[in-house]
């Protein structure tokens, strides 16, 4: 008989935990449960959406229900699982209905969280969380004709929407708790992102705490801080999201320090025939050595390939992540890769750290500002984490330090490293080979 696998959530970990299962094994019989109404879909390019960049919301869809079906793949939307009996490998759906597996798969993703602040449920007050809350707030925005936001939050999400939201003519103004936006980032690395959105009309009120959030003249809204008042014609609540472990905590399946699904390095969790991919489960940081949550679209289609390998058949690892990040703000490129000090320390590492400042090609050629922060473990001079940001250059070499940072090189290897050189590109020494050069003789 065809064994069933069942797949709860058909976003990226989802979604290619199916595609790769069916591929390795097309007799298994494959149904995505997804409690949206759209599957496949990409969330990162959400923002860029709704400023109108990206026209057309199906371009955010990588495979429909229908492609999913000509490759034996059943989706099943607007399809909420509420239960898992991992005893009877039966999963049960909001309408009472009851899919028996023998493979699981549980890719729920985060949610979005929700500051316990009054208003927060008022109409024009949106989570980011999904494809579906893009065409509602871009509708929104239109409706209204929107000329001002709040952006309350100023990490990925936020920063991303102002520069989204300039893009089609509405006016921001970013509320963040901290004095410098992208909380991880070195404060030096953050003030040249706040000059660029201030340089672009974005205002962005440092140290402030959203105190509650009520109806205004007309349709627009005003948010209560402890440093004054906003008015705006709809509120952003981007202050971060939460992995989605609530069916796997109900059905008793281990979940890790981070409060994501625990699992193994082939995805499985601790019911054997269970499986998790995404942002709903935990990742395995070959820097700190710790399993840690980091929700990112790479990681998700990564760990659901991995578990769809498993699952038909063709044993695969997923080894683990160095934390590479990145996102644009208008014309600055921001990213980073490893460790922060913080975590560092905490990962038992003693760090050193130092900024390098240069140009992104050769000065004859022209300056292109690029900032780079290498963090080193002080004893053993290896390479912990790095962080930069610039006009030009920055997550190509992010993307270098990556490997680094995989294959477990240390500052004086890096000092020296084998780079592509023109002068279009970098100085014949490199903004890399300088930093880890300057933190090597710091140690």
């Amino acid at each position: 008989m065809k064994k069933n696998l069942i797949i709860i959530g058909g976003g990226a970990g989802g979604a290619s935990a199916a595609a790769e299962a069916k591929r390795n094994n097309p007799e298994l019989n494959a149904v995505i449960l997804q409690a949206g109404k759209f599957v496949s879909y990409s969330s990162c390019p959400t923002p860029y959406y709704i400023g109108n960049i990206i026209k057309d919301e199906n371009k955010l869809v990588a495979r429909t229900p229908e492609e999913f079906r000509k490759r034996g793949v059943e989706v099943q939307l607007d399809t909420e699982v509420v239960n898992i009996n991992p005893h009877a490998n039966v999963v049960e759906t909001k309408d009472g209905h009851k899919f028996p597996y023998d493979f699981l798969v549980i890719g729920t993703g985060t949610n979005a969280f929700m500051p316990d602040i009054p208003g927060r449920n008022l109409p024009g007050v949106y989570l980011l969380r999904n494809l579906e809350d893009a065409i509602h707030i871009k509708l929104w925005l239109r409706e209204k004709n929107a000329r001002r936001v709040i952006i309350i939050g100023g990490g990925f999400i936020g920063l991303e929407m102002s520069e989204a939201l300039h893009a089609a003519g509405i006016s921001t103004a970013i509320l963040h708790k901290n004095a410098m936006p992208a909380n991880r980032w070195d404060k030096n690395l953050s003030s040249v992102m706040l000059e660029e959105l201030q340089a672009h009309g974005v205002r962005f009120i440092g140290n402030t705490q959203a105190k509650a959030i009520e109806k205004s003249s007309g349709d627009s809204l005003k948010v209560i801080t402890d440093a004054g008042e906003w008015q705006g014609d709809m509120v952003l609540l981007a202050v971060g999201v939460r992995p989605n472990a609530v069916l796997a905590k109900a059905a008793g399946l281990t979940i890790g320090g981070t409060g994501a699904i625990a699992v193994n390095f082939a995805q499985q969790t601790s019911v054997e025939n269970v499986y998790a991919a995404g942002d709903c489960c935990e990742s395995w940081n070959r820097v700190s050595r710790r399993w840690v949550n980091i929700p990112l679209g790479d990681i998700a289609n990564k760990q659901g390939r991995v578990a769809g390998r498993n699952i038909g058949g063709r044993p695969l690892t997923f080894d683990g992540i160095v934390g590479a990040q990145s996102f644009r703000l208008f014309n600055l490129e921001c990213a980073a890769t490893g460790l922060s000090e913080n975590e560092a320390i905490a990962a038992g590492y003693a760090p050193i750290s130092n900024i390098t400042w240069g140009s992104a090609m050769a000065p004859a050629m022209g300056m292109k500002k690029i900032g780079l922060k290498l963090t080193a473990d002080k004893s053993s001079g290896k390479l912990l984490g790095a962080q930069a940001v610039g006009i030009a250059g920055v997550v190509g070499r992010i993307n270098a330090l990556s490997v680094a940072l995989w294959t477990g090189l240390n500052i004086d290897e890096i000092g020296y490293i084998d780079l592509a050189y023109a002068p279009p590109f970098s100085a014949p020494w490199d903004i890399i080979h300088n930093a880890a050069q300057t933190l090597r003789r710091m140690i």
